[in-house]
């Protein structure tokens, strides 16, 4: 079934060349009301992708440059003395928007991203005491770089956790790199870039997502999976029932892009990678040096019976 959620697919890997799975996995996450975090070395189209998608949903949006010196005020807005009225006046930061763009956001410190997690999980803010609603729908898409590079800081567990998916983009295929290299500046392709939904859409297909089956035996399944990451022994922590909600809702949302009515364990397989990555860190005694989260979670995949 073609969708307003394919034709933005199709734009965006225009531009992205190269990773359609990537590009599919991300509107999945955007489509099941969750938030995104793409993650990896610069220069791999993390700041591309992420603004394509803001673009291409048709929704208001800001972009935040994070930095060191970054202060939650500037994110979330401050108030300010107004003498005409002789009173306080709150001034909106960039978060009153429907899709915030936070780039590089582990350059910013603990204060100032401990600003986004009311905003991430309420859809609100509070400031000088009064909490305000945010826009509807609300977005995140953050991108970030790897944790041992200078001048960054890492994302605590309670901040992950409320990102529903994690990618990772990583570098081209030797088609795709030459296709950037030969083809037109990413930048004026961002410019010429047009909305390809709009707000209806999308919360009209998160909407749809309530019809999609998921049976019994599927949740038993996604159960199991959830236990092995909390017993296996491979894991500092399993997954959090914010997780395992989040990878129903993601199984939903690939099923009916998959034109289904109903999820199979393999849509399930599909977005467990980018959902449990970022939430599980391995056990040095159990993952040894070469093995990753992804890694291990490929090893669960296959160790839960379907």
């Amino acid at each position: 079934m073609y969708s307003p959620v394919h034709a933005a697919a199709k734009q965006i890997n225009q531009i992205v060349v190269g990773k359609e799975l990537q590009v599919r996995q991300a509107l999945v996450c955007l489509l099941a009301g969750g938030h995104l975090l793409i993650e990896d070395v610069p220069g791999v189209g993390k700041t591309t992708l992420a603004h394509a998608l803001a673009i291409s949903l048709g929704m208001q949006f800001n972009r935040v440059q994070f930095t060191s010196d970054l202060m939650p005020a500037d994110v979330v807005g401050v108030s300010i003395f107004d003498r005409e009225t002789s009173r306080f006046v709150f001034h909106p930061g960039p978060i009153f928007t429907q899709v915030l763009l936070g780039d590089e956001i582990n350059r910013a410190t603990p204060k100032t991203q401990s600003a986004l997690l009311e905003a991430m999980e309420e859809r609100q803010v509070t400031a000088d005491g009064v909490t305000r609603a945010l826009p509807q729908p609300f977005f995140v898409i953050a991108t970030q770089n790897p944790a041992h590079q200078i001048g960054t800081f890492p994302l605590p567990e309670s901040q992950l956790d409320r990102f529903l998916m994690c990618l990772s983009l990583g570098y081209p295929d030797i088609a795709a790199e030459r296709a950037l290299l030969m083809g037109e500046d990413r930048r004026s392709m961002l410019q010429a870039l047009r909305a390809s939904m709009q707000p209806a859409d999308l919360l009209a297909a998160r909407a749809g997502l309530a019809s999609i089956h998921t049976s019994d035996k599927l949740i038993d399944y996604v159960h199991a999976l959830v236990l092995a990451s909390r017993q296996n022994g491979l894991f500092q922590e399993g997954l959090s029932p914010r997780a395992a909600i989040a990878l129903v809702q993601a199984a939903r949302a690939w099923a009916a892009l998959e034109g289904r009515n109903h999820v199979i364990p393999e849509d399930v397989q599909a977005v467990l990678g980018p959902v449990a990555t970022h939430r599980l860190r391995p056990l040095k005694s159990a993952s040894g040096s070469a093995l990753t989260s992804r890694d291990l979670i490929a090893q669960m995949i296959k160790s839960v019976a379907l």
